[in-house]
């Protein structure tokens, strides 16, 4: 264990808050899963609480394995990893599978070990390294947009548009957080702000459509509907999510000050998705504010290191991946907040290192994995000193495999 521990490299204060973010999270997850053995009739507690403590080790072990890979191998592996992407999630949507009571085609079954695996999640990440590795390639050079759409705005377009139909909120996620990482990034402005426009336009059309014929959009539009009649007009909505949202509000209400303590939420037996999409609501019920608010300090924690990691980084390359894969984490745990208080429409966000999950758990500690990888002082040396022709990808590939 000691030498395990030696071994550890990047930023230390990255692997610390990770650390007390994965074992706080026994706590809400063996708490709230009562709500799946007792109301659902899904198992025991204990196996609940051994599953979760599985796909943290081997999440961890994810972490481990992806921090000792030098920061650069990551522009060659995005190469081979984004068409493999864009088949998974043309594949899944061809998959039906219910999970939690939802079912959707966003999961696909790993073969053998019969784990159930998100490929947005996997795609979210992959997109960021690939556009990484573009904004890159052309940092020195004056770009048309004609140029551009191929290896940036086609390959986001693909796995947004086979995303959508049955994750609207990632789509959304993922479109946003592309726009900030081209700004940070030094993609033309001009450019940026008529990608902007045509999203606007876009958003709109669809919103149109949405309200005025849902028979029109995808099987799931009637919850996207749904959601955004409850966000904005929640007096005039009547659907399961007003009903968890109310849930989730009580639970806000009755932790107060310093909660009702470990274990003794009652509201988690009445919220549907008090182990994922709700457990913020479950925690400031049992910890109060004082529990929610040391929470969200550990994830201000978390951004500023990774802010620190990407602003000591040498290279534009490792800058730009830090943030790329860094940023969502931090994104998604406020959205998942967020939701909770009503600030924001029902995403179905679980939130990072807490939620009871599997493969978001594992692309969660993938991404941070990335980030300690680009920590890692004797790589950024590396770094610095490596050089390649990035025009040919067989070269960058060959060279850096």
């Amino acid at each position: 264990m000691l030498a395990l521990l030696k071994n550890l490299k990047g930023d230390k204060a990255i692997w610390g808050v990770v650390a007390l973010l994965a074992l706080f999270s026994f706590l809400p997850v063996y708490s709230a899963s009562t709500n799946l053995v007792y109301v659902n009739d899904d198992g025991t507690t204990l196996g609940h609480l051994v599953k979760h403590g599985v796909l943290l080790f081997l999440g961890f072990g994810i972490i481990y394995a992806v921090h000792r890979i030098p920061t650069h191998y990551f522009k060659g592996l995005s190469i081979i990893a984004l068409p493999i992407v864009l088949i998974l999630l043309a594949y899944t949507l061809t998959v039906e599978t219910r999970i939690g009571g939802v079912t959707a085609n966003r999961w696909i079954k790993i073969p053998f070990v019969g784990v159930n695996f998100q490929t947005s999640t996997l795609a979210s990440v992959v997109l960021m390294i690939w556009i990484a590795r573009y904004l890159t390639k052309i940092k020195d050079t004056q770009i048309t947009f004609k140029e551009s759409i191929l290896p940036l705005w086609l390959p986001t377009a693909l796995v947004v548009l086979l995303i959508l139909p049955e994750n609207f909120s990632t789509a959304a996620i993922i479109c946003f957080l592309v726009l900030v990482l081209c700004f940070l990034g030094g993609y033309p402005l001009k450019y940026l702000f008529s990608m902007m426009g045509v999203g606007l336009v876009l958003g709109g059309m669809f919103l149109f459509v949405l309200f005025k014929a849902p028979e029109m959009l995808p099987q799931r539009a009637g919850t996207w509907k749904s959601r955004i009649e409850t966000f904005w007009s929640p007096e005039k909505a009547d659907s399961d999510d007003l009903h968890q949202l109310t849930l989730a509000k009580i639970a806000v209400a009755e932790g107060g000050f310093v909660g009702k303590g470990a274990g003794k939420s009652v509201i988690k037996n009445m919220l549907s998705q008090s182990t994922s999409d709700f457990i913020f609501a479950i925690i400031i019920e049992e910890y109060g504010l004082l529990g929610g608010g040391a929470l969200m300090f550990f994830y201000l924690l978390l951004l500023f290191r990774i802010v620190v990691v990407a602003n000591s980084a040498k290279t534009i390359f490792s800058k730009l991946l830090v943030i790329g894969v860094g940023l969502p984490i931090v994104f998604q745990a406020f959205i998942n907040m967020a939701v909770v208080v009503q600030l924001f429409p029902v995403t179905g966000q679980p939130l990072p290192l807490i939620s009871m999950g599997g493969t978001s758990i594992w692309m969660t500690c993938m991404a941070i994995g990335i980030v300690l990888s680009a920590s890692n002082k004797k790589e950024n040396l590396e770094e610095e000193s490596y050089d390649m022709d990035e025009s040919n990808p067989l070269e960058v590939l060959s060279g850096q495999l």
